[in-house]
């Protein structure tokens, strides 16, 4: 097991990484959490390891409960958020009842949304059991729901207990959603460290065979990166926009596809292809730094091209982004591999001369 910790301005957190975490569980979860307990999953994750997690709270004589929602990105909303309430409210959860968020990035987010609101506030542990969940949405406190209107639009920065990142639970992962979790591995390679893009490039393939030494590796220095900008910028006024790179376009194909219909890091991946497209039209990068990141996002069996629709509905889409000011689109770019950068005053022409390039 690898211990990292999480340093903001109010509150610290460590982030348990390594294989068969599940066995030594209560140990985990014992000095963070209080007398009750609930456990928040969904229809898929369950299953497999409800059980587990379940006992991990009674071996600490912990009253626990379970709440479990339907699977999938159509359903982080206000309805499910509601149910996640309704059964609080039923056990009587009280201020010292903790939330367990096993799942995905979905149920992280709801999860912990509900926690930074019930009662005003409940303490919450991230038990993340996707990739994507592992290496990016479990750290750093970003919680929400979606809108029919835009994706992540009502949320709280709301920090975990801690973090338990088990990648066996990876084995159980389809290769989609898999491949999904890559996205964000590559967004770190490309916001600031050439040797980590180097090292990803010649690991892909044990990667994608899930070697536990590269899976281990990868994911904690994804969150070690993720835990240095998050103490810098916890609640993204500066630095941690640029974790957004890829993500302004792909929201925009998330919501305009229907949530679900995309994967999150399918759409990231190709909306990082797209953030690379105009960062090359910029003068920034060159053609064949654009193709470098084409070839590795196929390595990892990720979409390049973003499907098609018209250039006045990207914008209606993208103009709903959080990082938007006075009405004005602001966008990730890439200085070059390594380095990226918030920029703003992008035109409808603009946009429309991109999109018509790929």
């Amino acid at each position: 097991m690898q211990t990292l910790h999480v340093h903001t301005p109010g509150h610290s957190y460590p982030i348990h990484i390594g294989f068969r975490l599940f066995d030594n569980l209560a140990e985990l979860i014992r000095p963070h959490i209080g007398g009750k307990a609930a456990i928040i999953s969904n229809q898929t994750v369950a299953p497999l390891y409800l059980a587990p997690v379940k006992a991990a709270c009674q071996q600490l004589g912990i009253n626990v409960c379970e709440i479990i929602l339907p699977d999938g990105e159509q359903y982080k909303n206000n309805e499910s958020l509601q149910q996640i309430y309704t059964g609080l409210l039923q056990h009587h959860a009280d201020r010292r009842t903790t939330i367990l968020a096993l799942g995905g990035g979905v149920i992280g987010d709801l999860a912990g949304f509900a926690a930074a609101t019930y009662q005003r506030g409940i303490p919450f542990i991230q038990i993340p059991t996707t990739l994507l969940s592992q290496v990016d949405s479990s750290v750093g406190g970003k919680t929400g729901i979606n809108h029919p209107l835009g994706k992540n639009m009502i949320g709280a920065f709301y920090q975990p207990q801690a973090v338990i990142a088990d990648t066996a639970t990876l084995q159980t992962l389809p290769p989609r959603e898999f491949s999904a979790g890559l996205a964000e591995v590559i967004k770190y390679a490309l916001l600031g460290d050439m040797d980590f893009l180097a090292k990803l490039e010649h690991a892909m393939p044990g990667i994608m065979r899930q070697e536990p030494a590269a899976l281990a590796d990868t994911i904690r220095h994804c969150c070690q990166m993720k835990a240095s900008i998050v103490e810098q910028d916890e609640k993204e006024q500066g630095i941690r926009a640029l974790l957004n790179l890829g993500h302004t376009f792909g929201h925009a194909i998330e919501t305009q596809m229907g949530y679900g219909n995309w994967l999150h890091g399918e759409a990231v991946a190709a909306g990082m292809v797209l953030a690379a497209r105009l960062s090359e039209r910029k003068g920034y990068l060159k053609t064949a730094d654009t193709e470098r990141i084409i070839r590795l996002l196929q390595a990892a069996r990720l979409p390049v091209a973003p499907p098609e629709f018209a250039v006045d509905t990207w914008l209606a889409h993208m103009q709903h982004d959080k990082k938007n000011q006075a009405g004005q689109i602001r966008l990730v770019i890439l200085k070059r591999l390594g380095q990226a950068a918030v920029e703003a005053g992008f035109s409808r022409e603009d946009m429309a001369a991109l999109l018509q390039s790929i």
